[in-house]
């Protein structure tokens, strides 16, 4: 069964990914579930709100330098922020971000999951497209 995450960025973040600057999202950590399709987009504070959805591409995971060189380009952040986001860490993980869709008004994450609480990384749902 295919599955989806809802993940939380910061906005500056979206922003550049809706921008289409930033085509990779980093994380420190990554799911388990090697079926997921879908990522949709949870906008942190003070926006807080599901902004749209992207499919998932290769996950890239390696040394923070390697990932890095491969992923800077369209990274949408400073090599300083970067490193300093992977501080002591020996592997990061990047998304790729695949046919991305912006939804025409963002949807109120409270109005679809009962007792919603924003994700600290990421949360895993099924039949998201049921809901919105």
């Amino acid at each position: 069964m295919n599955k989806s995450i809802l993940l939380s960025i910061k906005p500056k973040y979206v922003d550049s990914i809706m921008k289409g600057e930033k085509r990779f999202e980093f994380r420190k950590s990554i799911f388990r579930s090697n079926n997921i399709t879908r990522v949709y987009i949870y906008s942190t504070t003070p926006i807080k709100k599901i902004v749209g959805y992207f499919k998932l591409g290769d996950i890239i995971k390696g040394d923070p330098h390697e990932v890095w060189e491969r992923c800077s380009l369209f990274g949408g952040i400073s090599e300083k922020d970067f490193f300093e986001y992977y501080e002591g860490k020996e592997i990061a993980f990047s998304l790729c971000i695949d046919e991305l869709n912006i939804f025409d008004n963002a949807i109120c994450p409270y109005s679809i999951f009962e007792n919603f609480i924003p994700p600290q990384s990421f949360m895993y749902f099924d039949n998201m497209e049921s809901k919105i």
